[in-house]
This record gives structure tokens, C-alpha cells and sequence, in this order.
């Protein structure tokens, strides 16, 4: 359960720091019905052994494509150098199906109370994300529901699922 080399053929979802087991259970299980792989970046707010993760997940868990990084610096040299990397935030205008995915883009979600880093996303202005919401209704979605959202987003346009 180690990344070794960068993902062809398929989308790639990644969680950087993840904090709650439910909402990766249900991200993994949604990558797992499109066939995209789930990239992990420690630290992880729980144990991917934690009984709520396998919860979310079902029985699938063990059957998702999974990689666990060490941190961010480890994963991001492993992406091939033409691959896209789209950050999701609620700090950007640019909208979700704004853009045209690809087979091997990498859709990256941060932890569920603070989001990406501010650093990260100024060093990926171009590649930010978000999904429009109406004004004053609420800060952000929840995470696996976001990972929903744009990864269908991206199965539609590449056609990568069944």
C-alpha cells in the first residue's frame, strides 16, 4: 500500500491529511466504483485499519486501489510531469467543470476542518478548483461529498469508467 511510480489509465483522487475515517471510507469507496485510485498523505487523523474506515468502505475496502504517503513533498515528485493537478477549495472562482480532465489527473482534497494549506494553493493558483455555491448558504460541503461531485465530473468528461 506504498506509491510507486505515477497512475496511467486511470483518475486519481488524493487526500492530504484526512481527519475523519467516514468521509475516507467513502471517498475509497467511491473510487473504487469508478475505477480511480486513492493516494492518502500523512499525517491521517486515524488509522486506516480504524473500524470506521472499513465502515464507510463496507466490505469493499480491501479491493480499493489505495497509496499511503509520507507527505506531500514524497507524493508530488511521483506525478508524471504531464499529468493534472486540480486542488479543490471554496478560495477561487474557477469552477469544477470549467476544466477538461484527464486520463491521470490527480483531483486533491485538503483535511475537512481547514482545507489546504494556503501555501499550496498560491504555489497552484491555475490548477484551484471549487464548487459554485449559493451565496451565504454555508462555508463548504462535506468531504466525501465534494469527491463525489468532481470525480463523476471528471469520469464524465474522460469516459474512464465502464
Amino acid at each position: 500500500m506504498s506509491g510507486l511510480g505515477y497512475a496511467l489509465g486511470m483518475l486519481n483522487v488524493v487526500l492530504v491529511n484526512p481527519e475523519i475515517p467516514h468521509n475516507t471510507g467513502a471517498a475509497g469507496r467511491l473510487c473504487l466504483a469508478t475505477g480511480a485510485k486513492l493516494h492518502l498523505i500523512k499525517p491521517l487523523g486515524f488509522s486506516i485499519d480504524d473500524r470506521q474506515v472499513k465502515r464507510a468502505g463496507l466490505d469493499y475496502w480491501k479491493d480499493v486501489d489505495l497509496c499511503l504517503w509520507e507527505n506531500w513533498q514524497t507524493f508530488s515528485e511521483s506525478v508524471a510531469p504531464d499529468a493534472g493537478i486540480y486542488l479543490l477549495t471554496t478560495k477561487t472562482n474557477q469552477a469544477y467543470w470549467d476544466v477538461e480532465f484527464k486520463d491521470g489527473d490527480y483531483i486533491v482534497f485538503g483535511p475537512e476542518t481547514r482545507g489546504l494549506p494556503e501555501t499550496m494553493l498560491q504555489q497552484h493558483t491555475d490548477q484551484c478548483l471549487t464548487i459554485p455555491m449559493q451565496e451565504d448558504s454555508t462555508r463548504s460541503l462535506n468531504l466525501a461529498t465534494t469527491v463525489g461531485i468532481v470525480l463523476y465530473e471528471a469520469v464524465r468528461q474522460t469516459g474512464l469508467s465502464h
